[in-house]
């Protein structure tokens, strides 16, 4: 049953009903149904006939006592839509067209958040997108609130309520001033979803280096690196050093370790040496003094 409910088309088109019955049978179809719900069809006239629903992933048959109500179970009519009843009597034939609706109260809820690892301190960086399903997986497309809440290990947690609309709800969060994970959770009529977020450092700022003679080559180190906030910029990122001389320059790229980033350059009079990381560059140094 869970394979075919998949195949559910939860977009519902509103028309208005039409009817041509055979004089020898009618039937009286509600205007909307909703998924899975029990429901009767009744008729009149005499005789026996036969009713078929057919709609979007879903074909049912019933043999029909004509005069007395047609009886669905819960649960036999499950997927939202538009649907059409044909009532066959003999040569002729009754049609009249209906909605199939998700039900209201929400069963699962499908929810994305990104990214999974972001910078500290960016306002409306981390995006949360919550999908509402009824209990046969349909879109539930009526409004309904839905919680967004994101904690960290500091601070105070961030809350916003927002209305689905087409069946979603969207909003934007601003990751926290502090490193850790923060939980990012989505509620809607009782039913949550939590997704971690990892809080990292953002870019390195203040860069500086230092250079010293160490033979012929010179040992050009940067200080401890950290993010405009304090924190240390984690072991792995790359720092990358220039030294240019006589309009030539070289580069190496280097990875942070231990929060310091090191490298050995030839020791040239007049060469100006400088590192950056990312888009922060730091200081220049005019080695030798030509």
């Amino acid at each position: 049953m869970r394979n075919i409910q998949k195949l559910c088309v939860s977009a519902i088109f509103t028309m208005g009903a039409s009817a041509a019955f055979s004089q020898s049978g009618q039937m009286s179809m509600p205007h909307s149904i909703t998924a899975g719900a029990s429901f009767s069809i009744p008729t009149s006239g005499t005789g026996t006939g036969v009713l078929y629903i057919t709609g979007p992933g879903q074909a049912l048959r019933r043999d029909v006592q004509l005069g007395q109500p047609v009886a669905f179970t819960q649960g036999d009519l499950y997927c939202a839509g538009h649907y059409l009843a044909t009532l066959v009597v003999g040569a002729s034939t009754g049609t009249e067209e209906f909605d199939v609706i998700p039900a209201s109260r929400p069963k699962t809820l499908s929810f994305l958040a990104r990214p999974s690892r972001i910078s500290i301190d960016l306002h409306d960086g981390i995006s949360g997108a919550a999908y509402v399903f009824d209990a046969y997986d349909n879109l539930i497309t009526q409004p309904l609130p839905v919680s967004f809440v994101l904690s960290g290990q500091y601070g105070a947690a961030q809350s916003r309520t927002i209305t689905t609309r087409n069946g979603v709800a969207w909003t934007g969060m601003d990751s926290t001033s502090k490193l850790g994970k923060a939980k990012f959770v989505a509620q809607a009529g009782g039913i949550s979803s939590t997704r971690v977020i990892d809080l990292v450092p953002g870019d390195p700022c203040g860069l500086t280096i230092s250079a010293r003679q160490n033979g012929a080559k010179l040992l050009v180190e940067t200080s401890p690196v950290h993010d405009c906030k304090g924190n240390p910029i984690p072991d792995g990122t790359i720092v990358t050093f220039t030294e240019a001389i006589n309009g030539v320059q070289s580069t190496a790229d280097v990875p942070i370790k231990q929060g310091i980033a090191r490298v050995e350059l030839p020791a040239q009079s007049g060469a100006t040496i400088s590192a950056a990381s990312g888009v922060v560059a730091g200081n220049a140094i005019h080695w030798g003094g030509r």
